[in-house]
């Protein structure tokens, strides 16, 4: 008869307290976002009727993302370019196509309110890797796939340190420093910065490198 001796009794104590906090980690974000969309929900209203009224239809803009371990899920934003193609057909730049309206969505951030739904559904978090898109995961190799260990966010530390003003190989090493070194501070701060760069505007760091690690 085979005895479960205490090492293995303690094992399977500290692996259910393990899964318990997985489990929980990922609840918590997404009660959290389900309590948010209720007060949020009126704002968003408004900033589609904003995209009404500036850009005219369609207010959302959908896409295939890729999410933890390489699953896709469709990420919802609020639109903020116009539908715009030059004499051949093909779709102007970006920069021509971004309305005024929708400049302001960007630089505040308002345009990602609508992913608190991908939160709701544990598609996303709060913070993490912004969601790339499938191919792009692919053509990143291994680097790809390690920065799919975590959720992809609603904002990150690359979008707190640069964001549009990095190149793409920049991100992606702080997104794996970041995957790397997540802890709850390390979000908290993330938030708090998240905040000042709405209000302030995007700084790039210089240099664009990841900082010591946050202690746990």
């Amino acid at each position: 008869m085979n005895r479960i001796g205490p090492g293995s009794i303690a094992a399977q104590r500290e692996a259910s307290i393990v899964e318990t906090r997985r489990r929980a980690n990922r609840l918590i974000p997404r009660l959290a976002a389900t309590a948010l969309l209720v007060p949020v929900a009126p704002v968003i209203g408004l900033l589609a009727l904003g995209v009404v009224v500036t850009m005219g239809r369609p207010i959302w803009f959908r896409q295939r993302r890729a999410g933890l371990g390489g699953t896709t899920f469709t990420l919802l934003k609020l639109r903020s370019m116009r539908e715009a193609t030059d004499r051949f057909g093909a779709p102007l730049p970006d920069e021509e196509r971004v309305t005024a309206f929708g400049r302001f969505l960007r630089r505040s951030r308002l345009d990602e309110l609508p992913g608190l739904i991908s939160v709701v559904r544990g598609h996303m978090a709060f913070v993490g890797p912004r969601p790339l898109l499938p191919g792009t995961i692919v053509e990143l190799g291994a680097r790809g796939v390690a920065r799919g260990t975590v959720l992809p966010g609603l904002t990150g530390w690359a979008q707190v340190n640069g964001n549009t003003l990095l190149s793409l190989d920049e991100k992606i090493a702080l997104d794996l420093w970041y995957a790397q070194h997540r802890s709850w501070r390390l979000d908290l701060r993330i938030l708090a910065r998240t905040a000042l760069v709405m209000l302030g505007g995007e700084r790039r760091s210089q240099p664009a490198v990841p900082p010591s690690p946050v202690t746990h």
